[in-house]
């Protein structure tokens, strides 16, 4: 008989807490579509849901403190002409989110301060390119101004998003429809699911395919795949008796799985959320109530169950909140933001410690929001590496002024650029003609109340 009953780790105690009603957010119409993507991506100033829309298609971005019942007519961002399918907040600045739609359509938007006050219907950058809906968009994790987008003509597509324009086309690798594609942590490779029941790995600036695996799961429902630590990739899927699984590959030996283990029969998607802090996987079934998380080693059976966390009602998406929008005091690992039918609900993951004090185990220096390479440099080949920055002392205070210069620069290179159509060149030199005339009306006023004074002082 084997001493070692239970298997150590700092993680086995984790416990999942939904949040009381005060800090929902009530009274949101959860969009009804039957796409397969989170419909909700949150930040640490925003959290944005795909609502229902009447017409068209939008979606609500709302500042984290505005909790409670949310009335009817808050604005809404509402450019697109078809429902929107997937929405992303940029890594790399807080303010800006991109949309797909069944309009065939990328939008770029620019959320101000505080949150919408009235509606939002012009883009920054509008990006088209696919001729069918695109249904999956992704920012690279290091490069600023870098999107992936995937539709359901089969096509990835990787945009400059500064320039307005399309730089990388991949239109022949995939025979079906794109059921999920991610970066690496580094953004050096992508990896794709598909509905011809392949997993690949591709490399993103020659659109070409470094490694592939057929019928990674036996079924055919839609596979999930990401990558985990030490560049493995983790997927989820079904058995030919439609049970659920997860599974651990090495692609450079794609032949054979790691491990594979089963769940349960269920019929929704796991959608798969990955801490790389940690090593902790998160599993959320669409349909469920529950949130399964695993421990990820590199020591079989690899993949390790450490507990589950239930609701009581069914989970129509999930937005995964970044390690920089956490309270570290209160050893939060991890905050969900579960969508219901008519409300969102967060859901904070937590490791019991006695201690308020910082706990370093816990939080290793961790992704921050700065990019570490531009654009056209990484098309041209350049790769960068994730700048880390450490929770200790807070994290809002360190960034608020990259921020702003990151939103500045953003807008200004997109509404120059001669690429993108429309009329935002011109607006552009508008605000800066204001901008010189405020200035010089600034200094004519210092000049007039210099005169006054003089003339008081004579009297």
């Amino acid at each position: 008989m084997s001493r070692k009953v239970v298997r150590s780790s700092k993680f086995r105690h984790v416990f999942g807490q939904g949040l009381k009603a005060d800090q929902c957010y009530d009274d949101i119409r959860i969009s009804q579509m039957t796409w397969d993507s989170n419909f909700c991506t949150v930040n640490p100033k925003f959290v944005a849901m795909i609502v229902d829309a009447s017409g068209g298609g939008s979606f609500i971005v709302l500042p984290l403190s505005k909790t409670g019942r949310i009335d009817m007519s808050y604005p809404t961002v509402c450019g697109h002409t078809g429902p929107v399918l997937d929405i992303e907040f940029c890594p790399h600045n807080d303010n800006i989110i991109a949309s797909g739609s069944e309009d065939c359509s990328v939008m770029i938007w620019e959320i101000p301060e505080g949150g919408l006050t009235t509606p939002l219907s012009d883009p920054v950058v509008k990006l088209e390119g696919h001729s069918k809906r695109v249904g999956i968009l992704s920012w690279h994790p290091t490069a600023h101004n870098v999107l992936m987008s995937a539709g359901c003509d089969n096509v990835v597509i990787l945009w400059n998003v500064a320039r307005g324009e399309e730089v990388v086309r991949m239109d022949t690798v995939h025979t079906d429809l794109i059921y999920s594609a991610c970066w690496n942590r580094d953004g050096s490779q992508i990896l794709t699911s598909c509905k011809d029941k392949t997993l690949r790995v591709l490399d993103p600036r020659k659109g070409t395919v470094i490694a592939e695996k057929e019928k990674p799961h036996e079924g055919s429902r839609p596979v999930r795949a990401l990558f985990v630590s030490d560049n493995k990739i983790l997927s989820t899927g079904f058995s030919r008796m439609s049970e659920r699984q997860v599974a651990l590959w090495d692609p450079d030996h794609f032949e054979e799985h790691l491990t594979l283990q089963e769940l349960d029969t269920s019929s929704g998607v796991l959608l798969p959320f990955f801490d790389p802090d940690t090593g902790i996987v998160y599993l959320c079934g669409k349909g469920d109530t529950s949130i399964r998380y695993f421990e990820i080693t590199d020591e079989a059976p690899y993949i390790h169950y450490l507990s589950m966390y239930n609701g009581k009602e069914s989970q129509k998406g999930m937005g995964y909140m970044p390690k920089r929008g956490l309270e570290v005091n209160k050893c939060e690992i991890a905050r969900f933001y579960k969508l219901h039918d008519r409300k969102c609900e967060p859901v904070v993951m937590t490791v019991p410690r006695k201690s308020d004090l910082f706990q370093e185990d816990l939080y290793p220096n961790t992704i921050g929001p700065e990019p570490s390479v531009e654009a056209d440099d990484w098309f041209n080949g350049k790769d960068g590496q994730p700048i880390l920055i450490s929770l200790k002392d807070g994290f809002a205070t360190a960034t608020k002024t990259k921020e702003f210069k990151v939103s500045k620069s953003l807008l200004k290179t997109t509404t120059a650029s001669p690429g993108h159509k429309g009329d935002k060149g011109d607006k552009g030199g508008e605000i800066e003609i204001l901008r010189k005339e405020v200035k010089e009306l600034k200094q004519a006023l210092e000049e007039l109340t210099k005169t006054v004074n003089e003339l008081q002082l004579k009297q």
